[in-house]
């Protein structure tokens, strides 16, 4: 699905401008609204995506009849059934093997990964609401963030500038290049990237230039349109902070954490929550336990916040990465700390809930450092994609495949279904096919 670019909205309902909303610009000020006026009032907005539409399909997993050597996956087969029984109808189980669904989230932008299209769906309406001309972020050498920015700032006509991690390679391929081909790609030293908090302010800076502002989307969610004064690279003097509005800058540079890591990125994944708890999808009354692969972990949180805010008996289980798990619950406790106070609003009667945590974080099957590919994990991506068309990569994906294929296992008798969200991944393959020479070099032999 291509990302589009929407006309504003011209009914007197909520909207995502300050103009109606004096108290709280991208919030909901009454904060005694029910739950579904709330989310309802929240999801009533710009978006990027002209509709949280995704496909959904059923992967039957069974054992091979020849066993291959040990692997979690190596003595399976699968095969994909592309338009399953949904609604009333997903509670029939007529078959004894195992089986998943897999929300096809890698299929709404050739050139996005679904979870950076979901986390950008509300923030590039607030970019251009505010009138933002550029914007910087930052991301590893193969960064599929970097690539998302870059590529969804070029289709609205607003400047990207990434900051990468490392040295350029000799060759540019996959994400990297498309972030090339789309945005201003700078390459920083790891031992400078270690601090980019401060590299993407001082950058953020020197684009801005003399009569440009610096801000943070937490900036603009903290303050009115029409009333917010921000920060310029160089300090505006106190007799013209009464003057000088963000309309009055010649540039507007936004900069955006690294993984879109933001309290705004939860909503577009909050409207995915909304789509598939339709009666006709998933609903909203049967069991189901979501797998994710995390990175930063803002997709998994958001799932999380969207199972409790409509009350569904969805639990999400997120493969950790990139991190470790103190720091993914100490950034999924920042998520929704900020969400709260950027909204708003605080569910009192699952409060209790969400402060016990709303993502179960767990070790990947194999654990590793992050970014490594474990010997065999090629050829497993390589049979799954032959047998059902769905491609996965070895570092992200396939994490969340083995998660769901042993989970489905495990409720292949249960009363719950297990569902995947594939969240992308492909351009990622380019780069590990340079790193990688010889894993992907076996394939030929196959």
């Amino acid at each position: 699905m291509k990302l589009h670019r929407l006309p504003l909205p011209i009914s007197c309902g909520f909207r995502s401008s300050s103009a109606h909303l004096p108290h709280s610009p991208q919030g909901i000020s009454e904060a005694n609204l029910g739950c579904e006026e709330f989310v309802a009032k929240l999801l009533d907005r710009r978006w990027t995506l002209l509709s949280p539409d995704t496909k959904i399909q059923q992967i039957v997993s069974s054992p091979k009849q020849i066993k291959e050597e040990d692997g979690l996956l190596k003595d399976k087969s699968w095969f994909n059934i592309p338009n399953p029984l949904l609604g009333d109808k997903i509670t029939e189980k007529s078959s004894p093997d195992s089986s998943f669904y897999v929300v096809r989230d890698d299929l709404l932008h050739p050139l996005i990964n679904g979870n950076k299209a979901r986390k950008l769906d509300a923030v590039l309406p607030l970019l251009e609401d505010h009138s933002v001309t550029d914007v910087v972020t930052c991301g590893g050498c193969q960064s599929a963030h970097a690539a998302a920015v870059a590529v969804s700032c070029a289709e609205r006509g607003l400047r990207s500038h990434l900051l990468l991690r490392g040295e350029q390679p000799d060759i540019l391929t996959g994400y990297n290049l498309i972030s090339t081909m789309y945005g201003n790609v700078k390459y920083v030293p790891r031992s400078v990237y270690a601090n980019r908090e401060e590299t993407l302010k001082t950058h953020a800076s020197s684009v801005a230039g003399g009569n440009g502002c610096v801000l943070s989307l937490s900036d603009i969610l903290e303050a009115p349109l029409t009333e917010q004064i921000v920060s310029s690279s160089h300090p505006i003097s106190s007799a013209m902070d009464d003057q000088r509005s963000l309309g009055n800058f010649s540039r507007k540079v936004v900069i955006m954490n690294e993984g879109a890591g933001d309290s705004i990125a939860l909503l577009g994944v909050i409207r995915l929550v909304h789509h598939l708890s339709q009666s006709h999808l998933l609903g909203k009354e049967k069991a189901m336990k979501f797998v994710i692969d995390a990175g930063t972990g803002t997709t998994a949180v958001a799932l999380g916040l969207g199972a409790i805010y409509f009350g569904l008996p969805w639990k999400i289980t997120a493969v950790m990465l990139a991190d470790t798990l103190d720091n993914y619950r100490e950034r999924e406790r920042r998520l929704i700390s900020d969400f709260k106070r950027h909204f708003r609003f605080d569910l009192d009667h699952a409060s209790r809930q969400i402060d016990k945590g709303v993502v179960h974080w767990v070790e990947r099957y194999h654990p590793r450092k992050f970014g490594n590919v474990i010997k065999g994990e090629v050829e497993v991506c390589q049979e799954i994609t032959r047998q059902t068309g769905i491609l996965v990569d070895p570092v992200y994906t396939l994490a969340a495949w083995e998660l769901a294929s042993l989970l489905s296992e495990k409720e292949a008798r249960g009363d719950s279904e297990v569902v995947m969200l594939h969240t992308g991944g492909t351009l990622g393959m380019f780069g590990l096919a340079q790193r990688y020479k010889s894993y992907f070099q076996m394939l030929k032999d196959r």
